[in-house]
């Protein structure tokens, strides 16, 4: 069985390859499928939920990325935070701790050194954000 940490990694897998291929998320999905690749339900939900909101969450992390358009993230640190404001967004049974942090760690086990404090500071004005409306 795959922990949700797990299948959240997963998902990062399969959305970082849309963004680098230029591929439909659902396309990767399919190969993955196709391949024999693992794909846990809450991965799928995460894909399938990260590419139907997309440009709401563009439109998020562009407003509260102080000096950064989305278009000149880093393609994994774009991934990470995609995934993690979608999990602010619209997944209830998510607690935003729990999304900002699998974010963070994430950033800082997959990307650049200072990748976990640019994140976490876009994400915590994200979730200020939501919890006040």
């Amino acid at each position: 069985m795959t922990s949700r940490r797990q299948a959240r990694r997963l998902a990062v897998d399969i959305l970082y390859q849309s963004d680098i291929t230029g591929s439909a998320p659902a396309g990767v999905l399919t190969a993955w499928a196709d391949a024999g690749r693992e794909r846990p339900p809450f991965t799928v939900e995460l894909v399938e939920g990260v590419a139907q909101h997309e440009p709401q969450i563009d439109v998020l992390l562009g407003e509260h990325a102080e000096g950064w358009s989305v278009a000149r993230m880093a393609a994994l640190d774009r991934t990470i935070l995609r995934l993690a404001v979608f999990e602010l967004l619209h997944r209830s049974d998510v607690p935003a701790s729990v999304a900002i942090s699998e974010a963070v760690q994430a950033a800082g086990e997959l990307s650049t050194e200072d990748s976990s404090r640019f994140v976490n500071g876009i994400l915590g004005r994200i979730a200020r954000e939501i919890a006040a409306s």
